[in-house]
């Protein structure tokens, strides 16, 4: 039986939520699955991934095959990693240990890095609200700006209101 780590969708129309799943090749894309390996959910930002390492080397290990998605998120997971540095502990070229203290390795720094895209994120944000802050607050000033001039054209009003008196009185005269 042909096996595939392949996406089955979930979620709404337009927001769409995978699992990540060992199904049979020959089953619909929703249809029944061996094994539930994780979720992706793309419409955070980063992209949250969950998934069981162990269970998606095993499947590999065994002659499952990724599609191209699958892969993509195996590989940002560390899974890929983990079945290579298993294939050198089998060939004898690496002992247990020493795959364990590389992969260890590599999801620290693989963390580092999706934390600093999140920060990165936070940061755009927190400016780009700021920025919109200080577009409102010189839209208010200006505003306030074109409200004041009304009081001084009632100024004006009145110093041509004493001409007409004036003019009232000559006429009296």
């Amino acid at each position: 039986m042909p096996v595939k780590i392949r996406l089955q969708r979930h979620g709404k129309k337009g927001k769409p939520f995978y699992w990540i799943v060992a199904a049979d090749a020959r089953s619909k894309r929703d249809g029944k699955y061996l094994e539930k390996l994780g979720i992706y959910n793309p419409n955070t930002n980063p992209a949250t991934v969950e998934l069981n390492v162990d269970g998606a080397v095993t499947w590999l290990q065994n002659g499952a095959q990724p599609t191209d998605t699958a892969k993509t998120l195996l590989s940002y997971k560390g899974a890929l990693l983990k079945n290579h540095l298993a294939g050198g502990v089998r060939k004898g070229a690496l002992t247990e240990e020493q795959a364990e203290t590389k992969f260890t390795a590599w999801l620290e720094e693989k963390q580092g890095k999706v934390q600093a895209k999140a920060d990165g994120l936070s940061e755009a944000e927190a400016k780009a609200k700021a920025d919109a802050l200080a577009a409102e607050k010189a839209v208010n000033e200006a505003r306030i700006a074109a409200a004041a001039p009304a009081p001084v054209v009632e100024e004006a009003a009145e110093e041509t209101a004493p001409d007409v008196e004036a003019k009232a009185s000559n006429e009296e005269e």
